[in-house]
Order: structure tokens, then C-alpha cells, then sequence
């Protein structure tokens, strides 16, 4: 029994495994990038993203790519814009089959047996088409500037076809435009040297900019480098000042403390002086002492000298001095009486001379006021006769003048040294020794001799008599003037 238990149980587990080989077989499993299409008995059924049984015999099934397909779309011709301009554009699209059931089925429909390839060919000549008619629309600047716009349109005009064949446009975008004759190149050219202008404006007013930025920023650091040197040169002269003045009050202090040590040293090197002359000067004061005592007593001995000889002298000169003094003042006396007469005779005499030549001048004045005009003439010729003349006639004149001085002589004292020679006739003799002189004077000043111009005067008067007629007419020996003579020197005054 066990047996037929157990054998009937390994059946069943044989039976249920191949149960399940047999249902694995039969299972088809799709991904979700896939598409199931079961087809026969019961219809088609599509299925993504799960699995199916499939039975054998009764149906088939096949699947169907649901990624994403990408792929260039250059048509092989030039494309001619609505300008009739060649263009070659160059896109990428990408494609894909919708999600939905009845999409699927309908890609199944047109796409199942075909490669991908053949799918992407088909597709590819459908884009193509559309944005060939796309392109004849625009212009080139359109196309060119606006490559969005372009791909907008290629997308809502191939939408309608595309969703006929179960498809949908994920994405199209324009990758290039080209030309043969340098369209597009020409044609950014106003715009690139527009650009490079405003470029070249926009550089150069940056590069303004920056050169001003940079002045004002050099200016401002030039300002703040001149400020920081102007507070390090303040810094700088405060720190000198107060080393300054830290190094004055040192030298200061130091000078002071000389001056102590000086003063102290002085102090002491003068109390020394002071002792010492304090010293010198009792040593000194002594010495004087015992010299004034040796001087009083030389003084007493020359006392006691000059009394003896004193003694001596008036036993001896004295006496024979005073008598030789009583005989020289009588004679000096005697000699005084004698000088002071012989002054007083002479001024009298010298003034009655003067009186005398006075009244002579005057006399011959008015005969040669008549005798001058005759003698004009001769004096133009004879110039040193007529020089001599005056000279001679000025004597007396002159004469007066030397006495006159003797007038202002308020006293005259005479003094006789006993040499033989008498005081007034010194005056008298240095008188004539004063007019004597004039002859000198004269030759001195004119450079002519007296001598000679006497001698001419003769031989002129001798040659001329008539010139000269007072030379012959009578002198007044005497005459008598009432003026007052002058008053005669008083013996005994003083000059």
C-alpha cells in the first residue's frame, strides 16, 4: 500500500510538473519596450509589458519594437525657399509608435513584417516630403534665423500622416542649412560687421572705461599712496621730534650733571685755591708787615739823614743860595724897568711912525690919482714897473698892518733872562723882521726878483720922467693927525 502511495504521488508530481513545462511552453512573456501581437484563434490580441498563453496550433504570435526610433533626414536634393534659393537642410527626427492599443495595432498593420530599415526608410521619405514643402514656403533668412519655426511646422504638418501609420513625432530639430553660392554666408555679413562695429564700440568704450577706471583708480591710489607717505612723513618727523626732544632732555641732563660734577669740582678746587691764598696771603700779609717795619725804620735813618743834611746845607749853600737869589731879583727887577720903558718909547714911536705913513699915503694919494691916468698907458707897457710900483707903494701899508697888530696888545710883560738881549727891542726887531720878509713873499708868489724890477724901474723912469712926477715933489716931514693914538703897553701886564 505504502508503494502504490507512494508511486501514485510521484506520478502526480511527474504529472503536475509536466503540466507545467508544458504551460511554460505555451507562455509568452513581452518587456515593456515590446509589443505582443497574438493572432488566430480568438482574434488578435496585443499585449505590452506582460504575457499571454499561446496555444499552440490554434495561434501566433509576433512582436513589435515600441523604442524610440532616431534617424537623419537630408534629403539627397537641394531644397529651393520661396526666394527660388538652393538650400541643402539637414534634420534628425525622432520617432516612435504610440502607446495606445489601437495605434499599436495599427503599426502592426504596416510595420509587423518589415525590418527597421524599411521602416525608417519609409518614414524618412515622409519627413522629407513635408519639409521639402515646408522649405518652399520660407525664405532663407526664415529658415536660417528661425530653425524652431521651421521644425514647429515639419512636426504639425507631418503629425496627421504619421498618426495614420500608428506613429508620433517626439522630436525634430533642423541640424544644418547649406548653400552652394554662399547665400547665408553674404547674407550675415552686414549683421557680423554690424555686431563687429558694436563690438569694436562696445570694446573700445570698455576699453575707455577701463583706462578711466584705471586713471581714477591710479589717481586714488596715487592720492592714498601721497596720504600714507604724508602720515609716515608725520609719523616720521613726531618720532624724530620727540627723539629730538628725548635727546635734548638727555643732553640736558647730561650738561646738568656736568655742570654739578664742574660746579663741585670748582667748588672744591677753589675752596683748595681759597686755603691756599688764604695761606699765601698771611705769608704775604707777614712779609708786608716785616717790610713796612724795615721801611720805618729806613725812613727814620733817612730822617735822620736829610735833618743832617739839612743842617749841613744851611750852614753851608743855603745862606750863599738866598744871598745870589736877593741880587738876581734886583737885577731882574732893574731889567724890568728898563725893558718896560724901552717898550713903552718904541710903541709910542712906532705908532707916531704909523700916524706919519697914514698922512703920507693920503697925501701922495691924491697926486697919484692925477698921475694915474698918465701912467695907465705906461703900465700896459711896462707891466713889472707898474707891479713894482704898487708893491713899493703898499710898504708903508703893510707896514701899519704888522704895527697894527701890536694895537690890539692890551698889556706886554717883559722878562729879561740876562743874556744881554733888551724885550722891547725884540719886538721892534721882530717887526722889521716881518716887513723884511714881504720882499721874499712877493718873489715867492710871482717868481720875480725885487732887485731886478728896481733896476728896470730905473731905466723906465730915467727913459720916462714925465710918468713919474712924484717922485720929486715934496714929503710932509711931519704931519699932524688928530686921531687918537692907540694907548702904549702897561709895564708889568701880561700878554
Amino acid at each position: 500500500m505504502a508503494t502504490v502511495a507512494i508511486t501514485i504521488a510521484v506520478v502526480a508530481v511527474i504529472t503536475v510538473l509536466l503540466i507545467m513545462v508544458v504551460i511554460g511552453t505555451m507562455y509568452r512573456r513581452v518587456s515593456p519596450n515590446r509589443a505582443l501581437i497574438v493572432y488566430g484563434a480568438g482574434g488578435t490580441r496585443i499585449v505590452t509589458g506582460g504575457g499571454k498563453l499561446v496555444w499552440p496550433l490554434f495561434q501566433s504570435y509576433q512582436e513589435l519594437s515600441l523604442e524610440l526610433m532616431s534617424f537623419d533626414v537630408a534629403p539627397s536634393q537641394d531644397l529651393y525657399t520661396s526666394q527660388g534659393v538652393a538650400v541643402n537642410v539637414e534634420a534628425v527626427a525622432q520617432i516612435k509608435v504610440k502607446s495606445d492599443p489601437e495605434s499599436i495595432r495599427t503599426a502592426a498593420e504596416q510595420f509587423l513584417t518589415k525590418t527597421q530599415q524599411e521602416r525608417e526608410a519609409l518614414i524618412r521619405l515622409v519627413m522629407e516630403g513635408h519639409l521639402r514643402g515646408i522649405v518652399g514656403l520660407l525664405t532663407v533668412e526664415q529658415i536660417v534665423k528661425e530653425p524652431e519655426m521651421v521644425a514647429g511646422r515639419v512636426r504639425q504638418t507631418v503629425a496627421d500622416d504619421l498618426s495614420k501609420m500608428g506613429l508620433e513625432v517626439v522630436s525634430f530639430t533642423i541640424k544644418k542649412v547649406m548653400d552652394d553660392q554662399d547665400y547665408i554666408a553674404n547674407m550675415g555679413r552686414p549683421d557680423v560687421a554690424r555686431i563687429k562695429r558694436e563690438a569694436d564700440i562696445a570694446q573700445a568704450e570698455a576699453e575707455r572705461d577701463t583706462a578711466i577706471k584705471r586713471a581714477m583708480a591710479m589717481r586714488e591710489a596715487a592720492i592714498a599712496q601721497a596720504q600714507a607717505d604724508q602720515e609716515r612723513v608725520v609719523a616720521q618727523t613726531a618720532s624724530e621730534a620727540r627723539q629730538a626732544e628725548a635727546q635734548r632732555d638727555l643732553e640736558i641732563k647730561r650738561a646738568e650733571y656736568e655742570a654739578d660734577v664742574r660746579r663741585q669740582r670748582a667748588l672744591a678746587e677753589k675752596a683748595y685755591d681759597i686755603a691756599a691764598n688764604q695761606a699765601q696771603q698771611q705769608v704775604v700779609a707777614e712779609q708786608v708787615r716785616i717790610e713796612q717795619v724795615q721801611r720805618q725804620e729806613m725812613i727814620k735813618v733817612q730822617e735822620l739823614e736829610v735833618q743832617r743834611r739839612e743842617r749841613e746845607l744851611e750852614a753851608t749853600l743855603i745862606k750863599q743860595a738866598d744871598a745870589e737869589r736877593r741880587r738876581i731879583e734886583l737885577l731882574a727887577e732893574a731889567e724890568r724897568e728898563r725893558r718896560i720903558r724901552e717898550a713903552t718909547g718904541a710903541a709910542e714911536a712906532i705908532r707916531l711912525e704909523g700916524l706919519a705913513e697914514a698922512e703920507i699915503i693920503r697925501a701922495k694919494g691924491q697926486a697919484e690919482a692925477d698921475a694915474m691916468h698918465l701912467r695907465a698907458a705906461a703900465f700896459q707897457e711896462y707891466n713889472q714897473a707898474a707891479v713894482l710900483d704898487k708893491l713899493l707903494t703898499s710898504m708903508p701899508e703893510l707896514a701899519q698892518a704888522f704895527a697894527q697888530s701890536l694895537a690890539g696888545v692890551d698889556k706886554v710883560t717883559i722878562v729879561s733872562t740876562g743874556d744881554g738881549h733888551n724885550g722891547i727891542s725884540s719886538i721892534t726887531g721882530e717887526l722889521a723882521k716881518m716887513i723884511a720878509q714881504v720882499p721874499e713873499l712877493f718873489e715867492t708868489l710871482t717868481g720875480q726878483s725885487v732887485v731886478e724890477l728896481l733896476s728896470r724901474l730905473r731905466s723906465i723912469e730915467e727913459a720916462n720922467p714925465a710918468t713919474f712926477p712924484h717922485n720929486n715933489a715934496p714929503v710932509p716931514a711931519n704931519p699932524v693927525d688928530d686921531t687918537e693914538p692907540p694907548a702904549p703897553p702897561t709895564p708889568g701886564g701880561e700878554s
